[in-house]
């Protein structure tokens, strides 16, 4: 009789973990993977996404044929700082930008002035200003420098909701992602800030993780 098991992808930046616990959570299998970065289209190092993406495809497709294991339901932990970009067809079309790109002050710097300056924006959002690690400025940055690129955006996701797309087919966002260190949660009024709106871009409305 095959065992029942639970699947974890554990995605960080240097280690790619697959994890299997029983319905006692007893590990009972952990395999680590390691793969090369690649360089986006600036020429920064970032990670190589169609490696991952065919890891994930790869070792789904062959837990489900084990001989060993039933698998039962899967989870997603990975970095979350990083934003992936959809087309209108449902397909990544860029690469996965490295929250630690440099990016020019100029863009953050104006956003804070039309929205109270650094100090009210940062505290609205609960977001110290980090550069692309506000993964709210990886966006601004891709439509303020690569306007053609942005404007084949259709859907925006981070990481984990992008990891969890490949796997259900179904676009989400959850408060974890988009209220940690972002730039994009208005903590006053519980909402997305209001310069998303202002600037064009829309994301998933945020569902309850119970849900998903």
């Amino acid at each position: 009789m095959k065992e029942k098991v639970i699947a974890i992808f554990d995605i960080g930046k240097t280690n790619k973990k697959l994890l299997l616990f029983d319905y006692n959570l007893r590990l009972v299998f952990e395999k680590e993977n390691r793969f090369p970065e690649e360089l986006d289209d600036d020429g920064f190092e970032c990670d190589n996404i169609v490696l991952i993406e065919k890891w994930l495809k790869d070792t789904i497709v062959a837990l489900i044929h084990s001989e060993k294991y039933d698998l039962t339901a899967v989870n997603i932990a990975t970095y979350g700082a990083t934003i992936v970009y959809l087309n209108s067809q449902g397909k990544r079309f860029t690469p996965v930008y490295n929250y630690l790109k440099p990016i020019d002050e100029k863009i953050p710097e104006k956003l804070y002035r039309k929205y109270g300056g650094q100090d009210e924006f940062c505290r609205r959002t609960a977001s110290p200003a980090l550069g692309m690690l506000n993964s709210g400025m990886q966006i601004l940055w891709l439509k303020s420098t690569k306007p053609f690129i942005f404007s084949q955006v259709d859907q925006i996701l981070h990481f984990p909701q992008y990891i969890s797309y490949l796997l259900s087919g179904k676009i989400y966002s959850e408060h974890t992602s988009i209220g940690c260190h972002t730039g994009l949660w208005d903590f006053d009024n519980m909402k997305y800030h209001s310069w998303l709106a202002d600037q064009g871009i829309t994301l998933p409305s945020p569902v309850s993780c119970v849900n998903m």
